[in-house]
């Protein structure tokens, strides 16, 4: 590939990152004209710029289905309801809130996607926090912050995690043996976090919770069979792919949505163009465009000459170059969304396993499904913790966060790359240096 092609698709994503980061344009419109000006530079083809994003089909389609999901049974005021019974439950303190929050999302995001968990719990944050009198901002991002680390728990938590995880070969048991526990510390320091990043909430206490507002549910027989839809839903989410035909989780996320319009509109109490309408079109935007820019570091060799670069800084040491891994990865992750970075980081690492003569080249084949050399292992889990801690960092990190952004635009308020920095920062480098301890004394000692 040409070098000028390769240096164009270098500045563009550069000067995306810095347009979003100033916040000098939205980050839908930054990403989207980035993605065009690789089109229209001949760095890729039209048709070359949606294959990548249809590459993220998979992706795409589960946000969307969700996305549907839960825009349908708005009218019900099911989300007021089940928010004011949050509050309740809290007894109106803000550190019961907060832990309510890390102990509702944790042992969802065990068994579902963090950024799935994101779309079904984000609706119901700001009428919670409108109740309490707080800001919903910092509920969300902690929302965001604990789904991405419960994301950790399972091997399919975190679409990142799953990616680095199918692409070695790793069993679900495996996984729940030799990396949940690191997601459970993971946990723990956001836990530890809250007092202080979290002050002004922490010390709110409501001392009037009669004069709460109780919003009424409402067509009460529509939420049941809604909530049927939503049971079918989750349920395939965790079987699915384990069925003799297998059902992909972004196949499931769209019956549910068809199912979910159909019952709105044969039920009167919405419709269709209504509930389309309000999809969050601009963050589905935001991930096709980041494909894209991604794609073009890819088609150009950008990505792969990184493993030279790997090969030769680190050589054969196996544990520096996993806790590099941590680190390196996890500031990377953090301006890079982690889905796209770890499907571009996989062959990279591999190659440099290969590279350096500890591993056979049979793993670089796509049908591969042997056992990967033991020492080398680190390496790789290394890079899941890198990438799915490594989000938290800032608003474009996890697709997660750019969900909770959209749900926050959409309450009328939005969530700065300044403000997400503010609390994303120190979590991100705690987590970071928690986990590098964790893996050095469990895999590499």
């Amino acid at each position: 590939m040409e070098n000028w092609q390769a240096l164009v698709s270098i500045i563009t994503f550069l000067c995306v990152i810095f347009l979003i980061m100033t916040e000098w344009v939205h980050l839908t419109i930054a990403t989207l004209l980035g993605a065009l000006l690789l089109v229209f530079t001949n760095v890729m083809t039209l048709k070359d710029a949606v294959g990548y994003i249809g590459n993220s089909h998979g992706t795409l389609a589960l946000f969307f289905g969700v996305m549907v999901l839960v825009r349908a049974f708005e009218p019900t005021k099911i989300f007021e309801y089940l928010a004011t019974q949050l509050v309740i439950l809290a007894k109106g303190e803000g550190k019961r809130l907060l832990l309510g929050i890390v102990l509702i999302t944790t042992p969802i995001c065990a068994v579902l996607p963090n950024a799935t968990t994101v779309m079904l719990l984000a609706p119901l944050i700001p009428p919670m926090a409108e109740e309490v009198g707080v800001n919903f901002v910092p509920l969300l991002l902690l929302l965001v912050f604990v789904a991405n680390s419960a994301g950790l728990l399972t091997i399919v938590g975190d679409p990142a995690t799953y990616i680095v995880g199918d692409a070695i070969n790793l069993s679900f048991t495996d996984y729940l043996y030799r990396l949940s526990f690191g997601g459970a510390i993971a946990i723990l320091t956001v836990t530890a976090t809250l007092p202080f990043l979290f002050r002004k909430i922490w010390n709110t206490k409501l001392d009037t919770l009669q004069e709460l507002p109780h919003p009424k549910i409402n067509h009460p027989r529509v939420l049941a069979l809604g909530g049927l839809i939503v049971a079918l839903v989750l349920l395939f989410f965790v079987i699915g792919e384990g069925l003799p035909v297998p059902v992909s989780p972004a196949a499931v996320a769209l019956l549910g949505a068809g199912l979910a319009m159909l019952l709105a509109h044969n039920s009167k109490i919405d419709s269709v163009n209504n509930i389309l309408r309000d999809v969050d079109w601009s963050t589905l935007i935001f991930f096709m465009s980041i494909f894209v820019l991604i794609g073009g570091l890819e088609k150009t060799g950008v990505i792969n000459n990184l493993s030279g670069v790997f090969a030769a800084v680190l050589g054969k040491n196996i544990a520096l170059g996993s806790i590099f891994l941590i680190f390196f990865v996890g500031l990377v992750s953090s301006v890079v969304p982690n889905i796209p970075l770890v499907v571009a980081m996989v062959p990279l690492l591999k190659q440099y396993v290969v590279n350096i003569g500890m591993a056979p080249a049979e793993i670089l084949q796509s049908g591969f499904n042997g056992q990967f050399p033991p020492e080398v292992l680190p390496l790789f889990y290394a890079m899941m913790f890198g990438a799915t801690l490594g989000g938290n960092g800032t608003l474009v990190g996890a697709s997660s966060n750019i969900v909770a952004a959209g749900v926050s635009e959409q309450h009328g308020r939005r969530i700065s790359f300044k403000t997400f920095l503010k609390y994303g920062i120190p979590v991100m480098v705690l987590q970071l240096i928690t986990s590098a301890i964790y893996v050095f004394f469990r895999f590499l000692r």
